[in-house]
């Protein structure tokens, strides 16, 4: 499997697992030291290199340093600036990245006003290989990746 024009490298088998083996990049953004820890060895499992940060200000921030992620693992519920707001900010500054809310909640108006913010897909906590799997296959077939 290949992953969309923009990917470099084949996918591979390694001990069952499949490892993606492309030029994904992956923003984990979470206050929680647990949630960061578990997306960010998630991601590492699967050969997406990755970065995290605390909540939305840092997110907005590593953004207007210039750097660029593929994939946005965005928590709702967060100090200093929320997902919701964060999200708002990276698609009025132009980011395209796919990003994902990722939130315990499921009040059903809060998760559609996080959609409507400009996510890509919202996924209940806690993430699993399963859930990012179909993430990074969303992401190939909508060719975001």
């Amino acid at each position: 499997m290949e992953f969309g024009a923009t990917s470099r490298k084949k996918n591979k088998m390694v001990n069952g697992n499949q490892k993606f083996r492309t030029e994904i990049t992956a923003l984990v953004v979470d206050d929680d030291t647990t949630n960061r820890t578990i997306h960010r060895r998630l991601l590492q499992n699967l050969g997406i290199e990755n970065q995290e940060v605390r909540n939305g200000k840092e997110a907005i921030d590593i953004h207007s340093s210039g750097r660029n992620f593929d994939l946005i693992l965005m928590d709702m519920d967060m100090p200093i600036m929320n997902g919701i707001e964060a999200t708002k900010q990276l698609r009025a500054m132009g980011i395209r990245s796919t990003i994902v809310g990722v939130s315990t909640r499921s009040m059903e108006e809060k998760v559609q006003e996080f959609m409507e913010a400009g996510l890509d897909d919202y996924q209940e906590k806690p993430l699993t290989s399963a859930k990012l799997i179909s993430i990074l296959h969303k992401m190939n077939h909508n060719g975001s990746v």
